[in-house]
């Protein structure tokens, strides 16, 4: 995974139809200099990519791009095999990962997979454990025994190698300080932004619970998944009246994200079509080709 003060990659839900176009998105990003790549983790929708299988592919198909499940879907992949899937993806890769997290959303769906459903409160302490679970089954060490209220193992080895970073898609305030407590970033939901409501409300307790615990809230990146279009003129508004950004001109997004870094604290974006979809070969293009590479540039001016 890119060490980079500010990440940039782009945000995908392929279907099966679809795997050579994200390669070739993906081979684009790789040349063009963007950081990693996400899909989205739905295995209830048999048109879709397994988002581990596409992950490890693509991976394998590039030299320099990190890839992700934005998120994993939880409760259809027990942390101890998902601790060797994401180990064995970083060494494959030569760290190439992010393990995205989430609690479960679409339980009726889930359900479906023939798991039990869970309480929301009995999600968000199953996804806590699962995150100190898989980061036990890391690094080397002796066999490890977890015996939490959801899950358990015993006289396991862990992996030799580190756990990837792990981000999380918390939206409810229990998973939020759970994330504060235990994970390494945080992506909003809903596609939030950094002046949006839900960001304001939200951010904080992610701090308070990671500074309960004795960590620096800066020790939680925040990633955004952003959607927007790339424009050939300056639009005459940037924003809806609901103040969710739409996109805009180069030169436009260029301000909007550097605020966001310099005045926000933004740690990454990751660029979706205006309806949240897969955005096309020419906005990866334009947001590999000119966009990053410009905020970066300015990001570092101003700090030098």
């Amino acid at each position: 995974m890119s060490t980079r003060e500010v990440v940039f990659g782009f945000g995908a839900h392929s279907t099966v139809a679809e795997a050579p176009q994200l390669l070739d998105l993906a081979q684009l990003a790789d040349r063009e200099g963007l950081d990693l790549f996400s899909l989205s983790d739905h295995p209830y929708v048999g048109q879709r990519l397994d988002a581990y299988a596409a992950v490890g592919f693509v991976t394998g198909r590039t030299r320099h791009l990190a890839g992700f499940a934005n998120v994993s879907n939880l409760p259809t992949r027990p942390p101890a095999m998902l601790a060797r899937t994401v180990t064995s993806l970083s060494v494959l890769s030569g760290g190439r990962v992010v393990l995205g997290m989430g609690a479960g959303g679409l339980w009726e769906r889930i359900a479906d997979m023939g798991v039990q459903p869970l309480t929301p409160g009995a999600a968000v302490e199953a996804f806590e454990e699962a995150i100190v679970l898989v980061k036990k089954l890391s690094g080397g060490g002796p066999p490890v025994t977890f015996r939490g209220r959801h899950y358990r193992v015993e006289g396991i080895d862990p992996a030799p190698v580190p756990a990837p970073p792990v981000w999380t898609g918390s939206v409810g305030p229990k998973s939020l300080a759970a994330t504060g407590r235990v994970a390494d970033g945080w992506i909003p939901g809903h596609a939030a932004d950094w002046l949006s409501p839900r960001y304001r409300a939200s951010r904080p307790v992610v701090d308070e619970a990671a500074q309960a615990v004795g960590r620096s809230p800066r020790e939680v990146r925040t990633v955004f998944n952003f959607p927007g279009r790339i424009t050939d003129r300056p639009l005459a508004a940037t924003r809806d009246r609901d103040g969710r950004w739409v996109g805009g001109s180069t030169e436009q997004w260029i301000d909007e994200l550097t605020g966001a870094v310099l005045e926000h604290g933004a740690c990454g974006f990751m660029l979706f079509s205006p309806r949240g979809g897969t955005p096309d070969q020419a906005a990866v293009g334009r947001w590999a080709g000119d966009i990053a590479p410009a905020v970066r540039e300015a990001v570092a001016k101003h700090r030098s």
